[in-house]
């Protein structure tokens, strides 16, 4: 590739041009049209690959001559006792197209303000349209608000005169002096909970979906603590000079300017596309920055994966020297005991003042084994709170000596379970690993997700982050809290025979992400690999690469699948066969929820979760020789309802009737609980011909938020329409559906509904929205007529992003009785209303509905029939219901880009 040759320096103002604009009677329209003119040359040299480092102190100098110009004009230089500050990043001579541009206008008392000026020209800079902060203070004002503000003192440490008199700013440095506020320790400290209350901020992960690329842990403001902190104490003024103070070695300068420079880079582009400052990667501009960087193939998706693994990379990079070096600074600056003192462990380790450090120099260097054994000794003690900065520098240099005879050595690979079998901080050993580059040394494959994100709303982390989110997930299922928020997951992880195979698992379950094809196949190869260098028993590795290969079975099954139908249940436990297996599956498919987005663990798919566990347990104590049968279990529930219906005096004559008139399906599908509820509904209604509509918020802390409504009203094509769409406009959403008929020509229908993210989700609904709810749904369905104004709620800018295609197709099902129709779709306010249509449009009756939102999409099941109740079994009539119902999904989304 030829690289075009490149100008000495950036382009500045021409003389002629620098005269021009200190003219007083110069323009503003003048002053912009300059300034576009040099701004677009800038851009052009970025796009040319102008290194960036230029391009960043260059514009700096450009707007340097642009303010002196205006200062000028104003009048200003005519003020020996006042001059112009850059301050802050400016300060810094680093400037981006948008970035603020932060000025402090000195004065050496305050008779000397020529406020008519100052207002002038601060005036002529904002009709300019330039981002601009400014303060106006004497010298004593400074000091003062620099000895109270640590905001203050860090941005007078980045000060430089623009215009006026130098001896202004001189006089103030002095007055701010280390030795005169703000000593070394707590000026340390203000940064460091400045530095922790930032990252709280970002849940002190870099690896957001939509990062700030100068807040997050690992971002630009990362950087400048280190430079801030050596400014103060060291007195240096570039980076560099940290190398000749033996802080940082040349690999770790180039290193970390690398980082610096990609992170410019990509916040110039961001400034130079969005048009305005701006410094969060949002979606939408992910998409166009990672075309401009060149990942430009027709894979969308895979383009922003590739480009975002690049920033989060170059993040982690300025992540690990920061938490290096402010160490190396805590330790050689702020706590230095003159007495330390020092436990010795073994030959190679000892503690030093809570730090274990290496008794020698050259210890990795002599004994590769010992970076693995480090991380065992911090496992075994509690006590020891990190690695000293010494130690942690010798082992990231030493990390070239991980090769295929280090992972291949027994030594190593015992040592890397023993890691794995740690008694205390198992994960935070795991991450301390992987960010000092050693977990994805020693195991390739993991380095190859590190930084890897997926492109979608679902998966809130990348992938590695995800990985160790989930083990420390499985961790805390130890915890004494967790027995009440995960009460099966916490009781059966302290059942299973042996945890570290589940922690094993847990790193592999997701290890081939971004590979290409089915990631959980190719994963098990890399378990398998896994397994037989660590010397696993047979075992030991089939229940490792059965998690690895089925990790995804019992979330699509609990969530997608009919759990209350026996002939699901059968085949889920027949692909589980023991209850070891149950129980390894169901921690491990717990956690990687909770790991993959938090938001979307809530109390109905805890309760789906649940049910299945419990119900495969008892159907694998009955033997899969013995499966219950679906009368059989009709019957129980029926047992069931009878005793609570006698219990609260309800006629059993009666409340058989109705049962007579009842399809045997619902009595399959539903509980006794559920049935006498709705059949005590149904008699207290009678003989009113209006719609029933009853609501009861689902009991206990398991179900915390979630509402069942059931409906009772004479079949019309119309009411799953009508009532998709009155959920939407209430804010309310589905949950789970379930239709019943009866013989004399009415529906039952039963709701799971949970407040939209809009509102509440940890509230039941209280007794107004409830009146609401029911008074709504009655005059809707008793006269349906408003149900054409579709329920139109806005759209999401995440949401709009993410408008794949979508799909629709018949699956089979264990026993057929009714035919399932799987869709998904980008999610939108008023899909399911527009389904409830099309069903309705196409003589379509609707038996149960499995709705699963996922991130930006919907992964739905609908279990329907023909009108008469036939099944669906027609290839020429199915294609057509999924090619045309495909299309009314489409054409609704699309419309949605518009609201």
């Amino acid at each position: 590739m030829e690289f075009p040759a490149f100008p000495d320096a950036p382009p500045l103002l021409t003389d002629d041009e620098k005269q021009e604009l200190s003219n007083p009677q110069c323009s503003v329209s003048r002053f912009k049209e300059i300034q576009a003119e040099k701004t677009s040359a800038y851009h052009d040299l970025f796009n040319d690959l102008y290194p960036i480092e230029k391009l960043v102190k260059g514009f700096a100098e450009l707007y340097d001559e642009i303010l002196r110009a205006a200062w000028i004009g104003k009048g200003l230089d005519s003020e020996p006792k006042v001059s112009l500050t850059a301050v802050g990043g400016y300060g810094r001579s680093e400037l981006h197209p948008k970035s603020d541009i932060d000025l402090l206008i000195l004065l050496k008392d305050e008779q000397d303000l020529p406020q008519d000026k100052i207002e002038s020209f601060i005036t002529f800079l904002w009709d300019m349209k330039l981002d601009v902060g400014h303060s106006v203070r004497t010298i004593d004002e400074a000091c003062s608000l620099a000895e109270k503000d640590i905001t203050v003192i860090t941005n007078l440490l980045e000060s430089r005169t623009l215009a006026g008199s130098c001896d202004l700013l001189s006089t103030l440095q002095l007055q701010i002096d280390v030795n005169h506020m703000w000593d070394g320790l707590s000026f340390y400290r203000a940064k460091m909970q400045e530095q922790e209350d930032r990252h709280a901020k970002y849940q002190h992960t870099a690896y957001n979906l939509e990062p700030n690329l100068k807040e997050c842990p690992g971002g630009l403001r990362d950087m400048q603590v280190i430079d801030w902190v050596a400014k103060r104490h060291l007195h240096t003024h570039r980076l560099s000079a940290l190398i000749d103070k033996q802080f940082l070695s040349e690999d770790e300068y180039m290193q970390i300017k690398g980082a610096v420079s990609h992170l410019w880079r990509i916040r110039w582009a961001l400034h130079m596309v969005v048009g305005r400052k701006e410094d969060r990667l949002l979606f939408d501009h992910q998409r166009t920055l990672a075309k401009l960087f060149g990942f430009d193939d027709d894979d969308l998706k895979r383009n922003v994966e590739r480009f975002m693994q690049g920033y989060y990379q170059s993040v982690a990079s300025i992540q690990q020297l920061n938490d290096l070096l402010l160490q190396h600074f805590e330790e050689s600056f702020l706590f230095i005991d003159d007495t330390p003192n020092i436990e010795v462990l073994n030959a190679h380790f000892q503690i030093s003042n809570g730090q274990i450090e290496a008794r020698s120099s050259t210890l990795f260097q002599n004994t590769p084994s010992a970076m693995l054994e480090i991380y065992v000794l911090m496992g075994e003690r509690s006590d020891i709170k990190g690695i000293r900065s010494s130690t942690m520098r010798q082992l990231r240099d030493s990390l070239d000596l991980i090769d295929e005879d280090f992972r291949k050595s027994k030594t190593n690979t015992d040592l890397f379970l023993d890691v794995i079998a740690s008694r205390y901080r198992m994960t935070d050993l795991l991450r301390s690993m992987k960010h000092i580059g050693l977990l994805g040394r020693y195991l390739p494959e993991f380095g190859a997700i590190i930084g890897q994100m997926q492109h979608d709303l679902f998966h809130i982390y990348t992938v590695d982050a995800h990985t160790l989110q989930l083990v420390e997930n499985m961790r805390r299922l130890w915890l004494p809290e967790s027995k009440s928020k995960f009460p099966i997951s916490a009781q059966a992880i302290r059942h299973v025979p042996k945890v570290e195979l589940l922690y094993i698992a847990g790193l592999y379950h997701d290890i081939a992400k971004g590979r290409g094809g089915d990631h959980s196949e190719l994963g098990c190869e890399d378990a398998q690999l896994f397994c037989e260098r660590h010397g696993l028993s047979k075992q030991e590795t089939n229940l490792i690469i059965w998690l690895v290969r089925h990790h995804l079975l019992m979330s699509v099954t609990a969530q997608r699948k009919d759990i209350s139908d026996p002939e699901v249940i059968w085949e889920f436990a027949s692909q589980v066969k023991t209850q070891e297996r149950l129980d390894y599956l169901f921690i491990l498919t717990v956690a990687d929820i909770n790991a993959t987005n938090p938001t979307m663990w809530n109390s109905w798919r805890a309760s789906l979760m649940r049910q299945l566990y419990l119900e495969t347990k008892r159907a694998l104590r009955r033997g899969l020789d013995s499966p219950i049968d679906a009368e059989m279990q009709a019957d129980e529930h029926k047992q069931r309802a009878l005793e609570i219906l006698i219990e609260r005096n309800v006629d059993m004559m009666e409340a058989e009737s109705i049962w007579d008139d009842i399809e045997d399906e619902y009595f399959i599908r539903s509980s006794g609980d559920e049935i006498a509820w709705n059949t005590e509904a149904i008699i207290k209604h009678r003989p009113s011909t209006k719609p029933l509509v009853a609501i009861i918020p689902l009991g206990g802390r398991n179900f915390s938020g979630a509402s069942k409504i059931f409906i009772y009203t004479p079949i019309e094509s119309h009411v799953f329409a009508v009532t998709a769409a009155i959920f939407e406009q209430l804010g309310l959403t589905i949950l789970d559906a379930k239709i019943s008929t009866t013989n004399e020509k009415y529906t039952l229908d039963t709701f799971v509904v949970m407040d939209s993210e809009e509102n509440d989700t940890n509230l039941y609904l209280d007794s107004e929205r409830i009146d609401l709810i029911r008074k709504t749904l009655i005059e809707q369905l008793a006269s349906p007529s408003l149900y054409e104004s579709m329920v139109q709620r806005f759209t999401p800018r995440v949401l709009k992003i993410f408008n794949s295609p979508s799909t629709a197709h018949f699956v089979s099902q264990p026993e057929e009785v009714w035919s399932a129709l799987e869709v998904t779709a980008p999610d939108r306010p008023g899909l399911l209303a527009v389904i409830g249509k099309f069903f309705m449009q196409n003589h379509i009756m609707l038996h149960k509905a499995k709705i699963a939102t996922l991130g930006e999409r919907i992964e739905d099941t609908f279990y329907i029939t023909e009108q008469n109740g036939e099944l669906i079994t027609d290839a020429t009539r199915m294609k057509a219901i999924c090619t045309r119902l495909k299309e009314s999904i489409d054409r609704f989304s699309k419309a949605t880009e518009e609201n």
